[in-house]
Parts: structure tokens; sequence; C-alpha cells
């Protein structure tokens, strides 16, 4: 079974375009954690919030990541990260077209 991140924090900017240059390499570097699938990288700048939706292939691997990242955070100065794991229900997920098989 695979497992979703979520994670969600405040972030003041940048958004948008100049969000995906600045984070690119954190972008690429993420393609290498412990398996990991894929991500939706979230934004909302009238709410000052940013964060992500992750896959992994394992609950161990997601919640290793989460570990990692939330320290990661920190060390941006960033302390009010929300996190939560879900397992996926590939049965359901499937007939609503999640490309999760």
């Amino acid at each position: 079974m695979a497992y979703i991140l979520q994670v969600d924090f405040t972030h003041t900017g940048p958004f948008g375009e100049e969000m995906a240059t600045a984070f690119a390499n954190l972008a690429r570097s993420i393609n290498e954690e412990k398996g990991f699938m894929w991500k939706i990288w979230t934004e909302n700048k009238e709410t000052n919030q940013a964060g992500g939706i992750y896959v992994f292939e394992t609950k161990e691997d997601a919640e290793g990541y989460l570990d990692m990242h939330l320290k990661r955070l920190s060390g941006f100065g960033i302390e009010n990260a929300n996190a939560k794991v879900f397992g996926i229900n590939e049965g359901l997920s499937q007939i609503t077209h999640s490309p999760i098989k």
C-alpha cells in the first residue's frame, strides 16, 4: 500500500514562478528520497501557506522523510508545520483516476 504525506506551514514567499525557480534544486533532491513516488507542491499566497502532498511506497518511508523534512524546515525557521500520514485506499482511488496502481 502506498502512503500520502500531507504537509503545510506558514510561508511568506516566494510563490508561483519565483517559488519554482527558488526551490528547483530542492525538488530535484526529493526525487532521491527512499520510497518517494511523487509530490504535488501547494501554495496559497493569500493565506501565506505552502506545503505539499507526497506519495511514498511505505508508511516507514513517509515517516522517515517527514522526520528529516521537519528538521530541514526548522533550519529554515519554520516551526509550525502541520503533517499527517495517510494510507491510500487504492481501489476507490483508481475509480477516481488516481495514478496509484
